[in-house]
């Protein structure tokens, strides 16, 4: 009886170092810890909003979908997206960085005076602002790219241009604290990129 419960102590015991060793590689993770916000609004691009929102959280990002009310959206081709937080309703210094996926959707977040005072907000602080394709409105509207160099979807370069960035062809360009890339193909080197820019700051 004695060795059988002496055992079950180091089987119990064993668990317990298992699971603590776990929790401790989790929390090792390269975003663990980190506050990120990823924009939505109806019409947005749903690889690029799923894609970093799993991929984020996977580094041990605590990620919330935020839009300028706390409703739901639904992507370019119907597919649902509720928004945990309304903009006017977080403190941007809580947030490590922001996510802007594409679609149509920037067109209706740069409306929204207060997704670009969450996106400056940021931003100012010492943040990173990542966007890919379309999504390069909302960073332009929000008055952070004048001098940085970035890239975007081709049909709204002249935009990025005359906001005063210095417009590059390529997958991702990296400027401080601004990520962007172009389309959804661009997402393998988006990603490691705004993970990278999340991981060091600012």
């Amino acid at each position: 009886m004695k060795s059988r419960m002496a055992a079950m102590t180091v089987l119990a015991l064993s668990l317990a170092f298992t699971a603590l060793a776990a929790v401790q590689k989790a929390d090792q993770r390269p975003l663990a810890g980190k506050k990120i916000a990823i924009l939505v609004e109806n019409f947005y691009q749903e690889l690029e909003l799923w894609y970093p929102y799993y991929r984020l959280m996977e580094e041990g990002a605590i990620v919330h979908l935020i839009g300028p009310k706390a409703e739901n959206y639904e992507s370019k081709h119907g597919y649902p997206a509720k928004a945990d937080l309304a903009a006017g309703d977080v403190n941007p210094a809580d947030y490590d960085g922001v996510v802007i996926p594409g679609g149509y959707a920037p067109d209706y977040l740069r409306r929204s005076p207060e997704i670009l005072n969450l996106v400056k907000s940021v931003y100012d602080k010492g943040g990173v602002v990542a966007a890919i394709c379309h999504a390069a409105w909302v960073p332009i509207s929000a008055g952070i790219v004048k001098g940085k160099k970035a890239t975007c979807f081709w049909a709204i370069k002249d935009d990025l241009v005359n906001a005063g960035a210095v417009y590059l062809d390529q997958g991702v360009v990296v400027d401080g604290g601004l990520v962007t890339s172009r389309t959804p193909s661009d997402l393998p080197v988006f990603l490691p990129a705004v993970i990278a820019a999340l991981s060091k700051g600012r």
